[in-house]
């Protein structure tokens, strides 16, 4: 006799409870709400992230992978704040309760979740065309969250790793349909940064107090740099030279590493502005978090983003990041 197919609470039961258990949380998964106690003088961040299979993953993609992304881009947004997790909750659309699928997904989420320390406190599941949204919810020092606006003119741009790494990974993974290769393992490295982007907690923590403007680069380089401009109601002028590559475009032609690496988008990487007059205290919080944090240009009073070749002369950009409607 064939087992009879999941319920609803069933599937909860089996692949997301016993995740939410954390400072803060009076009540977790089995409620009509979560029951949540910040503590005093504490704000919260919250934020939402979607992902919908054929747009921000593919169909066989790795199901370990996907978990991972999901939970990643949305601790992604915590981290751009200055803020520290506090929970996430998961609203799963599946098209049918694969045990399979579940099981990995489940395990590339909370494999992330347990290193992150982002308790799974509530959500939903549903049926139809597969989808992921995850909200998470972050707390922080009131007044102290990092925003888009406050960038200053003369302020350091500085990013954090290595950029186009996730473009590659994506071209990488079209060009394996297109050819009708083999699907990838989910630990492929060549797609690690597509499949896997790591959140910058703990930069985006230590940056409290020391800069006021932070924002994730999800979108792409020159996008999210234009966010910023715009709220700071300033310019900003990159070096086309410091902008540091991935290793994975290292075999590129530079123009197009260049483009990846400007309008690629998917890396997570924290962009920030910094006082000029502190740029010696970046090495030393690099080396703490042993992470490479590159200053590639500066705010400036002029509008608009412009980057220069080696001789300081504007390069043509041939585009300005990710966009959904705009992409239609």
């Amino acid at each position: 006799m064939a087992d009879a197919p999941l319920s609803e609470f069933d599937l909860i039961a089996r692949f997301f409870t016993g995740r939410d258990r954390g400072p803060g949380i009076v009540l977790g998964v089995g409620d009509d709400c979560t029951l949540l106690s910040p503590r005093r003088g504490q704000e919260l961040a919250v934020s939402v992230d979607t992902m919908v299979c054929g747009t921000h993953f593919f169909p066989d993609q790795p199901a370990a992978a996907i978990g991972h992304k999901a939970l990643a881009a949305a601790v992604s947004d915590l981290a751009a704040m200055g803020a520290e997790p506090l929970g996430a909750l998961l609203a799963l659309t599946l098209p049918k309760a694969d045990e399979a699928w579940l099981a990995a997904f489940a395990q590339g989420m909370g494999a992330l979740a347990d290193r992150l320390r982002v308790p799974l406190i509530g959500g939903d599941t549903t049926r139809g065309p597969l989808a992921i949204s995850v909200t998470v919810i972050g707390h922080l020092p009131a007044g102290a969250a990092l925003r888009r606006s406050g960038a200053e003119p003369g302020n350091l741009v500085v990013v954090s790793g290595s950029l186009g790494g996730a473009f590659a990974g994506l071209q990488a993974e079209q060009q394996r349909r297109e050819t009708g290769g083999e699907p990838p393992e989910a630990e492929d490295p060549l797609r690690e940064r597509f499949f896997r982007p790591e959140p910058r907690i703990a930069l985006g923590k230590a940056l409290r107090g020391r800069t006021r403007t932070a924002i994730d680069i999800s979108d792409g380089l020159l996008a999210d740099l234009g966010h910023v401009c715009d709220a700071s109601d300033c310019g900003a002028t990159l070096q086309a030279d410091s902008i540091p590559r991935d290793p994975l475009l290292a075999e590129w032609p530079a123009g197009s590493a260049l483009a990846a690496a400007l309008s690629g988008g998917d890396d997570y990487e924290l962009l920030f502005a910094w006082p000029a007059r502190q740029r010696g205290e970046l090495r030393p919080l690099a080396s703490a978090l042993q992470l490479p944090l590159t200053v590639i240009g500066e705010f400036t009073r002029e509008p608009g983003v412009r980057v220069l070749d080696e001789a300081g002369q504007p390069i043509a950009l041939a585009g300005q990041g990710f966009d959904h409607f705009r992409a239609d």
